[in-house]
């Protein structure tokens, strides 16, 4: 892993546009959202784009402002279906892309006039197979921002390793639309039809494909956060169950036959610390009963698998006293948690607002 300070993707100007990315954008219902979310892809400063617009099956307007959309631009192809899901658009536009490059949008999202410049431009100067960008969170009342001026370079299954290691410093996450893709890695590369968290997956195994990555800590994407009526945006709910952690017992298994046994038991820890982190605010918020019950069944079916998760070099030893808490007297874990919420956490706080006061005298 090289870090590349002040890193400046080359521009491409001209005759340096000469390969086609293809830009599948995902929409279903989302009529307020998608006339932003195109536009924004067609006013890219890399202007060779083929865009194809999935609606999956609109019960609103969306189809209607897609095609409209259309009429204004060539490069805008919609294709209409019925609904199935964000997994079954995304494979759908793939198989209909012709560029050399690949890039996801989703249409309630939008995308900076520079990203698809930037990405190739990292992606060709650093002979990458993926380059990835960081990304904006977005909510009615602010925006989170955490961009620093820099790039990572990543060497074999390193990016892999930043990805399962959920490492800050560099947010490569789940989401197939921080990246663009060499068309050579996705090949044999698809969404899992008809399940949500459809990323999981998917990321795992291109991102194993590559040799290089190439991580541009800017933010290029803005993801909406706090959507009215989306249930990914919800942190807990009946597809967690359904398509969330299937995907990730999945994810384990596709990472040990790949012989990262030691990235596979970190992913573990993870995703059981997910479980526990969940299961305190259901408890927080004083229903989900059903949930919690699920949660206590999967914790207790894997306890063998979680104890030993959580003595991955990557676990923090604080969660391992919780995780065997929780064992003892999920009651006691629960109170455990609220302590720290309501009282150690504000008296770090209070000690670092008075340290940085005296620093500054």
């Amino acid at each position: 892993m090289e870090i590349l300070e002040k890193y400046r993707p080359p521009k491409l100007h001209g005759r340096e546009q000469a390969e086609l990315i293809s830009v599948i954008v995902t929409a279903y219902n989302i009529e307020a959202y998608i006339e932003r979310g195109i536009r924004s892809v067609c006013k890219q400063t890399y202007t060779n784009l083929e865009i194809i617009v999935v609606d999956d099956g609109s019960t609103d307007d969306t189809g209607k402002i897609c095609d409209e959309l259309s009429a204004e631009d060539v490069r805008v192809r919609v294709i209409h279906k019925v609904n199935e899901g964000p997994a079954q658009a995304r494979n759908i536009g793939t198989a209909e892309a012709k560029g050399k490059y690949i890039g996801y949008v989703d249409g309630d999202d939008w995308i900076d006039a520079d990203m698809y410049e930037k990405l190739l431009g990292a992606l060709l100067d650093q002979k990458a197979d993926i380059a990835i960008c960081r990304y904006r969170q977005v909510s009615r009342l602010q925006t989170f921002d955490e961009s620093v001026d820099r790039a990572v370079l990543f060497e074999g299954q390193e990016a892999l390793a930043c990805y399962v290691e959920e490492r800050k410093e560099c947010e490569i996450q789940n989401a197939a639309w921080n990246k663009l893709y060499r068309r050579e890695v996705l090949e044999n590369v698809s969404f899992p039809a008809g399940q949500w968290y459809e990323d999981i997956m998917f990321a795992t195994a291109a991102l194993a494909r590559a040799n290089r990555c190439i991580y541009l800590d800017t933010a290029l994407y803005n993801y909406i956060i706090d959507r009215e009526g989306s249930i990914m945006n919800r942190r807990i709910n009946p597809r967690t169950f359904t398509d969330q952690i299937p995907a990730y017992y999945e994810k384990t298994k596709f990472l040990q036959e790949l012989g990262r046994e030691d990235l596979a038991q970190t992913h573990d820890y993870f995703f059981y610390k997910r479980l526990l982190l969940f299961y305190s605010d259901l408890e927080k918020a004083g229903d989900g009963a059903t949930y919690l019950l699920r949660i206590e069944e999967i914790l207790g079916k894997d306890r063998e698998r979680a104890l030993r998760a959580f003595q991955s070099p990557a676990a923090d030893p604080r969660d391992r006293k919780k995780l065997r808490l929780f064992y003892k007297s999920p009651a006691a874990y629960v109170r455990r948690v609220r302590w720290e919420e309501q009282v150690v956490i504000p008296a770090k706080v209070k000690v670092k607002r008075v340290v940085k006061r005296l620093r500054e005298r």
